[in-house]
């Protein structure tokens, strides 16, 4: 077993987001001190942590004077320095290490990581520039998704390739940064869950969910996912296992899939909490936030069990606003919010849990004044 880091030890977050927050929260609650790291003043989760560094993610004397200050380091999102997270490593636990990062923040490495494993995926293609675009289709075929190996989230850094008319758009975007072209595959619906390794190399899997999206962007989780066999249960699972396994993984690790007619194939790993697994805070034994915290920490975490089915509901934008006024109006909602300075449209603001056996009655209840929105 791993040497357990226990409360008040200090535990330094890269990061200052919501995610950030949510795992300062867990925390706190459990006794230890908390650090962040962020460029924006009274960030998220500097507003509940014992001290915020203001300082950009790849200031390499603020990381380190947050190594310094800290038991143990973790971070809240991929685009860390890993320069600058090695160097950190001489004075503070990293127990994720970077090669997780390294992996997971280039989606050629992921997928290759992924299908070296035996892990289902779309099929893929490396376009490394522009002249690699017209070859990859032939190779790919269509319909398929020309997406930046870095970067891009929430549907930004992608091109859909359809017909030869949608090429140049796609030479455009591979000239500027390298590329991977992927399949498009037909979907029933976007799975997910959360999966993690404790402090005696147990693997811990949450339940698996649905994700409705709007505009590109996560909507709604529905937790646990309808209708889904106790075969597919189980595969997804041993999917998880593997790749919890196989990366050595410490901390918690979202995994995103697609139902096709023909099974489930993994579309995208992420190396930290997630949106879809925000129902854990309500609905679990062990939110995916202190089961994050356990896992760096080097303790052990009991299986995971859905206490009680739930929808979450994210809020966008002016949706933060919409919730507090209908708030008092719905005792049953569990209202999160970020605590971010400034609404923008498209901007995560918060989200809603509501918790219950009647699924209809609970995508009902996080129904705001004004939705109208296409699923996608």
């Amino acid at each position: 077993m791993t040497k357990a880091i226990v409360p008040p030890a200090t535990i330094g977050i890269v990061g200052g987001g919501q995610l950030g927050r949510m795992l300062a929260l867990a925390a706190k609650a459990m006794g230890y001190t908390v650090g962040v790291l962020d460029p924006t003043p009274n960030a998220p989760a500097g507003q509940v942590a014992d001290f915020q560094l203001q300082a950009d993610y790849a200031d390499v004397t603020a990381l380190n004077e947050l190594a310094a200050r800290a038991d143990v380091l973790t971070y809240e999102f991929e685009n860390v320095d890993l320069n600058a997270l090695e160097a950190a490593k001489q004075q503070a636990a990293l127990p994720q290490g970077t090669q997780l990062l390294a992996i997971t923040r280039d989606r050629l490495s992921e997928k290759t990581f992924l299908r070296d494993n035996g892990i289902p995926t779309a099929a893929f293609a490396a376009v490394p520039d522009a002249a690699a675009v017209v070859p990859a289709i032939h190779q790919i075929g269509v319909p398929s998704i020309l997406k930046t190996a870095t970067g891009g989230y929430d549907g930004h850094g992608q091109v859909d390739l359809n017909t030869a008319a949608d090429v140049a758009k796609a030479q455009a975007l591979a000239a500027q940064t390298p590329c991977i072209l992927e399949e498009r595959l037909p979907f029933q619906r976007e799975l997910s869950l959360m999966v993690t390794r404790d402090g005696n190399d147990d693997v811990r899997t949450f339940p698996i969910v649905e994700n409705r999206h709007a505009n590109h962007i996560l909507h709604t989780t529905i937790a646990p996912a309808p209708d889904l066999s106790l075969g597919l249960r189980r595969q997804i699972a041993g999917l998880a296992t593997t790749i919890a396994t196989a990366l050595d993984l410490r901390g918690v690790l979202g995994i995103e899939l697609f139902q096709t007619t023909s099974g489930v194939v993994v579309n995208e790993l992420a190396p930290r909490p997630h949106n879809s697994g925000h129902y854990s805070i309500e609905a679990c034994n062990f939110s995916q936030f202190a089961a994050h915290i356990l896992s760096i920490c080097g303790l052990p975490i009991a299986p995971i069990e859905l206490v009680q089915p739930a929808v979450m509901r994210n809020l966008l934008g002016d949706d933060l606003a919409a919730a507090r006024a209908a708030w008092p109006a719905h005792p049953e909602w569990h209202l999160h919010d970020y605590g971010k300075a400034a609404a923008r449209p498209g901007r995560k603001m918060g989200h809603l849990t509501v918790c219950g056996p009647k699924l209809e009655e609970l995508l009902t209840s996080v129904t705001l004044e004004g939705d109208h929105h296409d699923k996608d």
